[in-house]
């Protein structure tokens, strides 16, 4: 089965963008890739709630959330993010700090 299209990182990638890609990520299950200086793109089977345990239908099983803290239509992605200047690797600096803590050593299970 070949691997759906993902958008190249420097398109303008908003919520809008994010409702004509494919939904069902090549691994299957659900992946959240964080595109430089812009949104979070999440595909697959998910649900999203709200702080107060509330789900929000996104509509579809592809969405891209708000990074930079500016879109109208939040937890959506609007493109804000382009006008405010946001900007945001797509991978981390550095390492989690509890990601080592919580692998165990070598020998343990």
């Amino acid at each position: 089965m070949p691997t759906p299209p993902v958008p190249d990182p420097t398109d303008d990638l908003t919520d809008a963008v994010a409702a004509d890609l494919p939904a069902d990520p090549p691994s299957g299950g659900t992946t959240i890739t964080p595109y430089r200086d812009g949104p979070l793109l999440v595909r697959g089977d998910f649900r999203l709630l709200d702080t107060d345990g509330n789900e929000i239908d996104p509509g579809r099983r592809t969405v891209a959330l708000c990074r930079c803290g500016k879109s109208g239509i939040k937890p959506f992605c609007d493109g804000t993010h382009k006008l405010t200047g946001f900007a945001a690797e797509s991978a981390p600096a550095r390492p989690r700090p509890a990601a080592a803590l919580r692998r165990p050593a070598d020998g343990d299970s």
